[in-house]
């Protein structure tokens, strides 16, 4: 188990290194003046070079890139051009939130997901099969922006039982686990739920009826197992596959909930991560990236060791 995990963590330390450095170069590749967005119209040449040394934005891309590297190893990911914040103080923050709302909404889509699809691989061709597949095929076809706004419309502004945006009653400061700021967490986990159980039904519908099918589940029922003793193989079996998918599906929504952040004013990453994008904040931008891109790689890590623990044929293998 050692020996794998140390091949798993020198397969990881290459990968983190060069997501470091596509991040510096598709941020950098983009067209426009950073520091347009806090320099005066009238700003003088003597102001402007003087902001671009403050930055480091004067020195070479790959100055700029080994002493930005060499800064976020230290935990130094540089100061916000649009606020003059730490970099580090509002990724932290913001990924602090997004994480409370990923976890919530990919446990509502594992456990939803799994349920569908294990009634519909165990019940194939029945009709449970068949609504189950239609509740997994809408979700990872439906928008889930317009699907947010719909919810908002319904639950906010028709029916007012929850609140449309927000982190809670002060903001994201002082959260606390108790009704008054997880209502705030509802619409926004709901709508992000729906496409983890989509894919999570699908793949363990999918996976269910593969395993049935094999033969030491036909053995099983011969020697006169019951269908709960059959189930808890099939579980077994089952399981491995579907954390990879779940912990997969955690880092897309990790990085991947802009448009659902801004939908409900959710102060996450991705909230951050499209304010950067229009303030053409590169610190902000480039840091934001690179943590989500090394939490994804970590989440990997951490799901590959998992799966070995749950099924030892992935060590021996």
């Amino acid at each position: 188990m050692l020996t794998y995990l140390l091949r798993r963590l020198s397969y990881a330390l290459p990968i983190m290194l060069g997501v470091s450095l596509v991040c510096f170069a598709l941020v950098h590749l983009a067209p426009g003046d950073p520091l347009v967005s806090i320099l005066p119209p009238d700003a003088s040449a003597e102001l402007a070079a003087q902001m671009r040394q403050m930055y480091g934005f004067d020195r070479s891309y790959p100055e700029q890139f080994g002493l930005w590297l060499w800064r976020a190893a230290q935990g130094d990911l540089g100061t916000s051009i649009a606020t003059g914040r730490p970099v580090a103080d509002e990724v932290i923050k913001a990924v602090g939130n997004t994480l409370r709302l990923a976890v919530l909404a990919t446990t509502i889509g594992f456990v939803l997901g799994s349920l569908f699809g294990f009634v519909a691989g165990f019940f194939r061709n029945s009709w449970l099969d068949k609504l189950a597949s239609l509740v997994s095929v809408l979700g990872v076809s439906v928008p889930h922006y317009w699907l947010g706004m719909v919810m908002v419309i319904i639950f906010s502004s028709t029916l007012m039982w929850l609140p449309a945006t927000g982190a809670g009653p002060s903001g994201s400061e002082g959260w606390a686990w108790d009704w008054e700021h997880l209502k705030f967490m509802v619409l926004p986990a709901l709508t992000m739920s729906v496409i983890p159980m989509g894919i999570i039904s699908r793949t363990v519908r999918a996976l269910v009826a593969e395993i049935l099918e094999q033969e030491f589940i036909i053995g099983l029922r011969a020697k006169g197992l019951t269908q709960l003793g059959v189930f808890r193989h099939l579980l077994k079996n089952a399981a491995p596959t579907a954390l990879a998918v779940m912990g997969l599906q955690l880092g897309y929504l990790l990085g991947g909930s802009i448009l659902i952040e801004t939908v409900f004013s959710w102060p996450g990453t991705g909230f951050l991560l499209n304010s950067a994008i229009f303030q053409r904040d590169l610190p902000l931008l480039q840091g934001t990236i690179l943590v989500l891109a090394l939490f994804f790689v970590l989440l990997n890590l951490i799901v590959d060791v998992l799966q070995t623990l749950l099924d030892p044929r992935i060590a021996r293998a």
